[in-house]
């Protein structure tokens, strides 16, 4: 005969299963850090984009390489991660940032600029690094040869002062009776110092005269102007972040007494740069992906070559050009890449 359980049994019976299932749902709590631990994706390869100028100009290059990493397999914020700075033209923010990178062990340092990539090259002998532009890396000791780099560091090469010779010429063909040249050189930049070396050589060359105009600083540019007028026929300006991050400042004021401007980069003459001549940006940065490609799958930078462009874009402000009442010949025009009007 089955007797019904009292009502204290069943209470104690109520009190058993409960402490049981207690102790079950605590045995599992504890396991789940453990399981969360283990669930959660591995810290992506990230790579550190130091921007020696603003994220406005440089928004076409980084856009570029970003598009060529994806097309790599590397998608951002999925299987690699970006870190983005900006130095904004200035020198001691390059230094700052290549330390912030170095504390974040990011995989690979991407930037461009010879300051820039000095600062790097001094803050890190461990973090490979990718300079997308370099004018001369050989003569400004980034690099021991262009074939075998030497160390942590490879990239891509502009030959920037390989060609002061073919602007000046090109400024020739559009100035009529230019007899002197200014030529206005950011003194901070190495690059910028040999570029306005083979500036000068290539205008005397031409039997022209040069006044030389330097700037260390923003703060300086606006007096190296006043000193220019009626001092010069055209201006020659070399390359640097300082004056890319300046360049509508630096086209306004050369407007202003009315210097016709030859420059290395396009971003110069969008914004009222009579002429450029120089490789594209956006195509060395995407080059610049497959550097850093190889190196996240294992390459070591000394066994990358640095490169040369291949490509040189000829861009022609024509607006500018009726600013200052210059006639650009058809020859010159059907020459160039891009006409701005």
């Amino acid at each position: 005969m089955i007797r019904p359980s009292s009502p204290l049994t069943m209470l104690l019976s109520r009190h058993t299963r409960r402490r049981e299932f207690i102790t079950l749902l605590g045995g599992a709590a504890a396991g789940w850090p453990l399981a969360a631990r283990a669930q959660q994706p591995a810290k992506l390869p990230t790579i550190g984009f130091l921007g020696a100028n603003n994220a406005t100009f440089e928004r076409a290059s980084a856009d570029a390489f970003v598009q060529r990493l994806r097309e790599l397999g590397w998608i951002e914020n999925r299987t690699v991660a970006i870190e983005y700075r900006w130095a904004e033209g200035r020198d001691e923010r390059f230094a700052q940032i290549a330390a912030e990178f170095v504390r974040l062990k990011v995989d690979v340092i991407l930037t461009y600029g010879t300051l820039s990539i000095l600062a790097v090259k001094k803050a890190t002998a461990a973090i490979p690094i990718v300079f997308a532009a370099a004018g001369d890396p050989v003569g400004t000791g980034l690099v021991a040869s262009l074939a075998r780099p030497g160390g942590n560091i490879t990239g891509l090469s502009i030959q920037q002062t390989d060609l002061a010779s073919k602007r000046l010429e090109m400024l020739r063909e559009v100035v009529p009776g230019l007899r002197t040249v200014a030529i206005l050189t950011d003194t901070g930049s190495p690059n910028s110092v040999l570029e306005m070396g083979e500036a000068q050589t290539a205008a005397r060359t031409f039997g022209l005269a040069v006044v030389a105009s330097e700037v260390r600083r923003a703060e300086d540019i606006a007096p190296a102007f006043d000193a220019l007028k009626g001092r010069a026929d055209s201006l020659y300006v070399c390359s640097s972040p300082l004056l890319s991050t300046n360049r509508i400042r630096v086209n306004s004021l050369a407007l202003g007494v009315r210097l016709p401007t030859m420059h290395g980069l396009r971003e110069f003459t969008v914004t009222g740069g009579l002429m450029s001549y120089g490789p594209n940006l956006p195509s060395l940065f995407r080059r610049a992906a497959e550097y850093v490609d190889k190196i996240l799958r294992g390459a070591k930078p000394n066994d990358l070559p640095v490169e040369q462009p291949t490509k040189f874009d000829f861009i022609i402000n024509l607006t500018t050009a009726k600013v200052l009442g210059l006639e650009v010949s058809p020859t010159l025009l059907a020459r160039a890449d891009e006409v701005i009007e």
